[in-house]
């Protein structure tokens, strides 16, 4: 075993051979596919021979067959080229690194994606390819050497560096792992004992795979609990370079390769025909989708699609991929499934009543959908020092769950990290993780600074437009051809009621009484003239996380900050007179 920090270091290292060739922030396009090719030429090391001979029998899909079944091994290639043989024609290293390249079966499709051709090219022109070749044949990428969760790690290492040294944001291209191993523990906590039978079987999707983080990890902590367990991994990923990447480490796995696609979620479901046990994603936030626009709003149109139940505002696409994890999870008929997703706040309340983010919650919260949502602590995440929470849905509840959403406050379970990574500078450990999934577990009121239990009920509320008269010079009241008060616009107001006003139990089936007992009580005594435009009453829903959570803090007494002040003061009388002699 290297150790991270080893070999990371090591391959940043090659990195310096790039100077005055490349500037740093494209270093990644070298070095990224430098190492994803060293690692499947050390996975295909021990089944190089029987692989050659297979392609001597065999080609296109019966070879694939045969390569798998012989080896276990989900690609191949059939060059005669290796990192070995690379080395011993200096010359003509471009072109054999180039028949390498080309050997290998359809589903590598990930040197393209790096435009890998062109930049041997320059490292050919400028001197350097066989420098390169040499310095990564020096390194054993092995999986016994180098196990398939530290390369995962290694190769997040390398794009923080990488991000770091152009400034771009590395948090775009993966999640912390802390975060990760939180929502993964939280997603498998309600199949726990189904997750250790033996041969258990599993599906798990990320719509924003990114480097595949989230999926290692989760295929991590299963085969932690349970080693004879299967857990087959999906993604689909709209970055080139992170695709390819996450393919990369797929492949090492021993997953299926085809599982990993290319595209963007929003406007072209690569698994549109499919569901999934777990479902989780780190969405982009406050990103806008209008690359996505004219795909969403089409979908939108139709009954019980992704989008139809509410469409969020162009500037921020993260409530579109909650929803589109919420069509990804198994059917309940099927067995059900569950959902993990990190979200920023705006999900939780922007939007009034009507609009498309509370008509997604509306959906969300009647359909029973929402089972938990975790406030995190801040400065978590690598590019943002922002509030962020974990969603956690699930179609098919546990009986004690049905009904119910648990909020959790965790922002203040943080460990100061010894050396910050862009905004990271707190990490969840597994103590943090431990007294989470206690608080989830415990589904009650009995630590109300940490953990609560509501209703939908308890989110939702009716906004009711209140009108008064319009006067004329006189001051009486201005008629329509009806003989009915025309509204004066200018004193039109609206107000919030929530379903719960006045010990209303009946959630929406009390809405009359309610709406009117609220006006009776809050609105008539202080505007005898008004009403109710009725036609305009709308129901919205909101998650105030913060205002559940809110710890009153009295002021300090006057005397306590006087006597501080005089403190300072005679102080700084001290240093005048020391001046002054």
């Amino acid at each position: 075993m290297y150790g991270l920090s080893k070999l990371g270091n090591f391959v940043w290292g090659i990195a310096d051979q790039l100077r005055g060739v490349y500037k740093p922030h494209q270093y990644g396009g070298v070095i990224l596919p430098f190492t994803i090719l060293r690692r499947l030429d050390c996975i295909l090391e021990p089944h190089r021979d029987e692989i050659r001979s297979l392609a001597e029998q065999y080609d296109g899909g019966a070879l694939d067959v045969q390569v798998r079944r012989k080896t276990g091994l989900s690609f191949y290639n059939t060059s005669p080229f290796d990192f070995t043989t690379l080395l011993e024609d200096p010359e003509g290293v471009q072109a054999n690194l180039m028949d390498y390249i080309t050997g290998f079966s359809a589903n590598i499709d990930v040197f393209e994606r790096f435009k890998f051709e062109n930049e041997l090219a320059t490292l050919d022109e400028k001197n350097r390819l066989y420098l390169v070749t040499s310095q990564f044949a020096e390194v054993d990428l092995h999986p016994d050497r180098v196990p398939n969760a530290e390369m995962g790690d290694l190769f997040e290492h390398l794009i923080y560096k990488f991000a770091e040294a152009s400034n771009e944001e590395a948090g775009e291209h993966y999640t912390p792992r802390d975060a990760i191993r939180l929502m993964v523990d939280l997603l498998f906590a309600e199949e726990n004992i189904a997750l250790l039978e033996p041969g258990t079987v599993r599906t798990i999707y990320d719509p924003t795979a990114g480097t595949g983080g989230m999926l290692s990890v989760a295929e991590e902590r299963l085969l932690e609990r349970n080693p004879d367990a299967r857990l087959r991994l999906y993604g689909q990923e709209i970055n080139d370079q992170s695709y390819a990447i996450c393919k990369s480490d797929m492949i090492a796995k021993g997953q299926d390769v085809d599982n990993i696609r290319l595209g963007d979620t929003l406007s072209d479901d690569q698994f549109f025909d499919r569901t999934f046990d777990f479902c989780m994603s780190n969405p982009p936030y406050g990103v806008d989708w209008k690359a996505s626009a004219e795909a969403v709003k089409k979908e939108a149109l139709a009954p019980n699609s992704r989008f139809s139940h509410g469409l969020p505002s162009i500037g921020d696409g993260q409530m579109l991929f909650l929803c589109h994890l919420a069509s990804k999870m198994r059917a309940p008929h099927d067995g059900g499934g569950r959902a993990g997703i990190v979200l920023n706040g705006s999900p939780l309340f922007t939007g009034a009543a009507g609009s498309g983010p509370s008509q997604i919650r509306k959906w969300l919260l009647e359909s029973d959908l929402v089972e938990a949502i975790i406030a995190l602590p801040t400065n978590m995440f690598f590019n943002t020092g922002i509030a962020t929470y974990i969603w956690i849905l699930d179609n098919t509840k546990q009986p004690e769950r049905q009904g119910k959403i648990q909020l959790i406050d965790a922002t203040s379970f943080w460990t100061k990290m010894r050396k910050s990574l862009g905004a990271k500078n707190r990490e969840l450990d597994a103590d943090a993780r431990d007294r989470i999934l206690a608080l989830y577990d415990a589904l009650d009121d009995a630590d109300p600074d940490y953990s609560k239990v509501f209703t939908a009920d308890d989110f939702g509320y009716w906004t009711i437009t209140v009108e008064r008269p319009l006067l004329d010079d006189d001051g009486n009241p201005v008629t329509d051809r009806r003989g009915n008060p025309k509204p004066d616009t200018k004193k039109r107001d609206t107000e919030n009621i929530p379903f719960t006003y006045g010990g209303n139990t009946q959630g929406q089936h009390g809405r009359d009484a309610t709406i009117a007992q609220y006006f009776h009580t809050e609105v008539l005594p202080h505007v005898p003239d008004a009403w109710i435009d009725e036609k305009k009453t709308k129901v919205g829903y909101e998650i105030p996380f913060t205002r559940h959570f809110y710890k009153y803090i009295p002021p300090r007494p006057l005397v306590e900050i006087d006597a501080d002040l005089n403190k300072q003061v005679a102080k700084i009388m001290d240093l005048l007179r020391e001046v002054e002699g």
